[in-house]
């Protein structure tokens, strides 16, 4: 499984690029207000992600709420780099723009997905990826992971050939929050987790990992002490 970092903070990419596991970038609007980003840096601020993952998928999310907007709109981000993929919401004008920008060669990412019917759709659509939702079904004291698991089986049970410009729909595990929901993805065989930072650095770390690290520390300043 592939791991993507879901934020817009350059920083963030660059740590989270320099342990050399990350394949791509997922962002929203959410995201981008978090940086302090304005209206009129937002396209800029896209590309500068996009150069700093030259070579990796990252996802820009129209804002628009019509389909023409979010075409026009799917469009032009698509435009500033090879690697930006447009990132639109399941719904009907997201479906129909999907479908144009699918047309026209764009990869789309179909976003706040939350049932297997929603991916199904989105995959007939056009979308060259498919983001369920797992976390904000915990929110609501529900199961995002069986969710996740019958879109995974929904989707893989078909061939998508002739559907996008790449012939093949991943799924992106999203609203990830702790890295038990990374490894049943993985169990699961989602494509790609995309995670946050602060969840991302968790995946990283075990009790049992600082331990022995403390205890290689402490035994080789004896070493260095009794030099």
């Amino acid at each position: 499984m592939k791991f993507f970092i879901d934020t817009a903070d350059l920083d963030e990419i660059a740590e989270a690029k320099g342990w050399g596991c990350l394949a791509g970038v997922t962002t929203n609007p959410t995201l981008y207000a978090k940086t302090g980003g304005k209206l009129q840096d937002f396209e800029p601020h896209m590309l500068k992600i996009a150069k700093l993952c030259e070579g990796l998928p990252v996802s820009a999310e129209s804002t628009a709420t019509d389909t023409e907007g979010m075409i026009e709109e799917g469009k032009r981000l698509a435009a500033l780099a090879p690697n930006i993929v447009v990132k639109l919401p399941v719904c009907e004008a997201g479906l129909a723009a999907c479908r144009a920008l699918a047309d026209a060669g764009i990869r789309v990412n179909m976003t706040l997905v939350f049932s297997a019917a929603q991916a199904l759709l989105a995959a007939n659509a056009g979308a060259r990826y498919i983001s369920p939702f797992v976390g904000r079904f915990d929110d609501i004291a529900e199961d995002g992971i069986s969710q996740l698991g019958d879109v995974i089986a929904c989707i893989g049970n078909y061939d998508w050939s002739g559907k996008n410009v790449d012939g093949e729909v991943e799924i992106i595990t999203a609203s990830v929050r702790t890295p038990n929901h990374v490894v049943q993805a993985a169990l699961m065989g989602a494509d790609i987790a995309t995670v946050p930072m602060a969840a991302l650095k968790k995946c990283v770390r075990h009790p049992l990992t600082d331990q022995g690290l403390a205890s290689f520390e402490a035994d080789w300043a004896k070493v260095v002490a009794g030099a």
